[in-house]
């Protein structure tokens, strides 16, 4: 059988000692790269039907995998009015005062990306938008996604009038006399007002999906692990697969929340291995917080306005129970833990479920914003990967502490954000993802932010936490060898070898040497998911 594809005239660079493999080329055949060579030898396998590609020097890695990511519901929340660009309440009003001039009578109004920042001392609350929404039906996501700020008119069509209870830990967030204040926190009180605005057709949400996938293969990602399985996540993923329209390999990992019965956790477990060419179900996705820019962290200590006190699953014992039942069952977790009270919590429920349990099922931690040195050990010695999100630090936090996140946390807490170096020293497999949509999904950015810790939008800014930064060799295994270790699959990915899957990324140059200040604009000349050409530079 000939290759399907051969790439000629590369630089393979190893990612596991950083050094270039004595080759030139390589072939892929039924999705697997199946000879290694020079360009003669290589170049004389191909037949009729073989795709070869001369990459005139260019630098192949291992495919770049996003380990966090939500490309559904990305594709989704980024249609609306873009507001992550905005570092003022003025510009937050004049980007909303522009979406609502394209709007026809009674639209709904959709925006993003919109950072606590901006309100600086003043709460957080659609009052201070007015008078741009008066009588128009808005929905702002804030920029982590665990809140939003509903209009007077959004409220008033979903008819919230003021508190409710829930069975997480979510609210409406209401002003002294009980009236809401248009903030939402959390995803059970936010869904009470998108269910009242109109949803976009099918077909419009599958075009929207396919065109942010497309987006991330141009940016050089061959997967990402997708932590969640919303609505109707597994089909569109299933027909984009079908139709050969699926350019990323995605691990979806469906969400269990507080209160799911011991028939919901079974169908989680039977849920696993459902999928096709390239998706799968593989995993379960937790949460044990919320966002510390929120108070809904869960903190061992409560933040300066005395929040951040609660775990999302109102009985954290519930939580234990359910990683015990999935781990005997090996299904691996992803639990998002932001808050020192929050990771302790999730290493402890796997302690206890690895106690006479199978020792081969790994499990995760996502996001680790601020934790304690007795904490940062203990990654390694249960196995947990430590799931980060770089760039969640450099963007949404300030090296001065003056953002609201840091305000929150105080001196002591916030000197400890984002702790990569800590947790890799300490022998952890940290692995590097966007959390797309909360933060941009280019993973040349994500790579750079933990190597610089600069904000993206001004690297003349001073770093947040220099010394937890990753050296350059060290970003790029977090993104490719480290992934597969996480999705158990370091003997078939993250490598260029024989017989190892054919994602792969190429570049103008080494990701891992290019300045870290660079990196953002080094150009991608090539991206292959299952041997299939996803993304290909207009002069390759």
């Amino acid at each position: 059988m000939h290759p399907q594809l051969i790439l000629l005239g590369a630089r393979l660079l190893d990612p596991a000692d950083g050094a270039y493999l004595p080759h030139t080329a390589l072939a892929v055949t039924d999705g697997v790269i199946s000879a290694l060579g020079d360009d003669r030898g290589v170049g004389a396998l191909a037949g009729p039907g073989t795709l070869r590609v001369d990459l005139r020097g260019a630098v192949v890695t291992p495919g770049l995998v996003d380990g966090h990511l939500h490309p559904v519901h990305g594709a989704e929340l980024t249609h609306g009015t873009d507001l992550s660009g905005c570092a003022d309440l003025d510009a937050v009003r004049g980007a909303l005062a522009a979406g609502v001039r394209q709007l026809t009578h009674g639209e709904w109004l959709h925006a993003w990306g919109l950072d606590p920042n901006v309100f600086g001392d003043r709460p957080i609350e659609a009052a201070a938008l007015a008078p741009v929404l008066d009588g128009v039906p808005a929905f702002i996501q804030l920029f982590d996604a665990h809140s939003a700020l509903a209009s007077p008119r959004a409220l008033e069509l979903a008819g919230v009038v003021g508190p409710r209870t829930f069975a997480q830990s979510a609210e409406i967030v209401c002003d002294a006399q009980g009236r809401p204040t248009g903030l939402l926190l959390e995803e059970a009180a936010c869904e009470l007002v998108e269910a009242a605005a109109p949803r976009p057709t099918r077909e419009a949400r599958r075009e929207r999906l396919a065109r942010a996938l497309r987006g991330m293969a141009a940016a050089g990602l061959t997967g990402g692990h997708a932590m969640d399985a919303n609505g109707d996540s597994l089909a569109l993923y299933g027909e984009l697969d079908a139709a050969g329209e699926l350019p990323l390999r995605l691990r979806v990992a469906p969400w269990c929340q507080p209160g799911a019965d011991t028939d919901a956790v079974r169908a989680l477990i039977a849920m696993q291995g459902t999928g096709g060419r390239l998706w799968q179900v593989a995993g379960v996705k937790l949460f044990m917080d919320g966002t510390v820019d929120n108070g809904t962290a869960w903190l061992e200590k409560p933040d300066c306005h005395g929040e951040s006190t609660h775990a999302f699953w109102p009985e954290p014992a519930a939580y234990t129970r359910v990683v015990g039942a999935l781990h005997r069952a090996g299904v691996g977790t992803a639990t998002h833990a932001i808050g020192d009270a929050a990771v302790r919590h999730v290493l402890d429920a796997v302690e206890q479920a690895q106690d006479g349990g199978p020792a081969s099922v790994r499990h995760r931690v996502e996001h680790i914003e601020t934790v304690p040195d007795d904490t940062v050990g203990r990654f390694a010695a249960l196995g947990v990967v430590a799931s980060m999100q770089p760039t969640h630090c450099t963007d949404f936090t300030r090296a001065d502490h003056s953002d609201n996140w840091s305000r929150r946390l105080g001196e002591e807490r916030a000197g400890r954000a984002w702790r990569c170096r800590d947790l890799w020293d300490a022998g952890a497999h940290v692995v590097l993802g966007s959390d797309w949509p909360i933060a941009p999904y280019a993973p040349l950015g994500v790579l750079a932010g933990a190597r610089h810790r600069r904000p993206s939008r001004d690297l003349s800014l001073p770093p947040h936490g220099p010394e937890q930064a990753l050296g350059g060799l060290e970003a790029l295994r977090a993104m490719t060898v480290n992934a597969a270790y996480a999705a158990g699959e370091e003997r078939v990915a993250g490598r260029l070898a024989a017989g190892f899957r054919a994602d792969l990324s190429v570049f103008a140059e080494n990701p891992a040497a290019v300045a870290a200040t660079e990196l953002s604009g080094l150009p991608v000349r090539l991206t292959v998911a299952g041997g299939q050409v996803t993304h290909r530079a207009a002069d390759l």
